[in-house]
């Protein structure tokens, strides 16, 4: 993958974008097909902006934290990139419609967002290698291991590419 330039000042929120989970979610996202991404547990929004500067669009950011909010907001505007970004929780909101999900948080979460099937394509992390969300209905269909850490791609039967 080329180099993606993400300006990122993550002020009190959670990720600047060099943690090797960041990384691994980018670096799937920009092999999978364009389209509508939610990203939830959006941080300070990397993984937001790197969807809309690979091409995804429209790009929806949700996180529980209102200050993660704010600052993603922030980012996007120093990214000169547009973001729907909504204070929500994950787990018990109404999410916007996605072709995929991104969910880079513990790994309890990312089941359950997995269980709500946001999107039939989701890419997944914030665990160790040998750990991986299970939720039902979903495949594994690739898997990036950085540093001790892994990031998944997983697909529904609705999901009409059904490919890494």
């Amino acid at each position: 993958m080329g180099d993606l330039a993400v300006v990122i000042d993550p002020g009190r929120a959670f990720g600047t974008g060099a943690h090797a989970t960041t990384r691994a979610c980018i670096e799937l996202l920009a092999r999978q097909p364009r389209g509508r991404v939610l990203d939830a547990g959006c941080g300070s929004g990397v993984i937001a902006i790197a969807a809309v500067r690979l091409g995804f669009d429209p790009v929806h950011a949700v996180d529980v934290d209102p200050v993660a909010v704010e600052v993603t907001r922030e980012n996007a505007a120093r990214n000169g990139v547009e973001i729907d970004v909504r204070a929500l929780d994950a787990r018990r909101g109404d999410l916007p419609q996605a072709d995929l999900l991104v969910a880079n948080i513990e790994l309890a979460t990312v089941a359950g967002l997995l269980a709500a099937r946001p999107a039939p394509r989701a890419i997944t992390s914030g665990y160790l290698v040998g750990e991986a969300p299970r939720a039902e209905g979903w495949m594994r269909v690739a898997t990036l291991e950085l540093e001790g850490w892994s990031a998944d791609v997983f697909v529904t039967d609705d999901d009409p590419g059904r490919r890494a």
